[in-house]
């Protein structure tokens, strides 16, 4: 009778310690997805800002949504807008990363129209490469050098899909404040990045 009490005895204690594992190995495993969390600027919008002597000339839009730049820098000279430059939309590759000095993003959304996004570089280099991931309605861009001469580039309201583009090639050298970009996506999102090579 003891043999028999101690076997169920035994067997109740094994039981018990196999009991969660065959119970967890039951149960369903709950996968959790985590979506990337999208945040939209509030839609604000405001009349486009042009300083006189700007170089274009057509329409352009009379109301915009203003991202202020992530960096600000301020520039002492007065401001002095070069003729205009005519934009050749040409895919290439960016230069390697020990190159690269400077970069930032800007996301924007097709339900925001117009949008004036603004880059604080304050950084030398030799050429400004748009990174356009999705599909955008360019309409120009500012380079303001800290000499405060403009070089606005002219895209013309043309629309380009992703790739990568030399936005402003200046061989010789230059200290880049700030550059302007008015773009509209036309894609969901569409995020522009913009980089400085040394």
């Amino acid at each position: 009778m003891k043999k028999l009490i101690f076997k169920v005895g035994g067997l109740a204690i094994v039981m018990v310690a196999l009991m969660p594992a065959v119970y967890v190995a039951g149960q369903r495993r709950r996968v959790l997805v985590r979506r990337p969390v999208v945040v939209h600027h509030p839609v604000v919008r405001t009349t486009l800002v042009v300083h006189p002597g700007y170089p274009i000339h057509r329409a352009l839009p009379e109301t915009v949504v203003v991202r202020p730049a992530h960096k600000v820098v301020t520039i002492e000279a007065p401001l002095l807008f070069l003729p205009a430059v005519t934009w050749t939309a040409i895919t290439i590759s960016l230069p390697s990363r020990d190159r690269l000095v400077w970069q930032d993003s800007e996301e924007i959304n097709r339900d925001e129209g117009w949008v004036d996004t603004n880059f604080g570089i304050d950084s030398s280099g030799n050429a400004l490469f748009l990174d356009i991931n999705g599909k955008a309605r360019l309409n120009f861009a500012e380079v303001t050098f800290s000499n405060g001469n403009v070089q606005v580039v002219d895209f013309k309201e043309r629309t380009h899909g992703s790739g990568v583009y030399q936005l402003l090639d200046f061989a010789d050298g230059r200290r880049v404040s700030t550059v302007r970009i008015l773009a509209k996506s036309e894609s969901g999102d569409t995020k522009l990045t913009v980089y400085l090579s040394k």
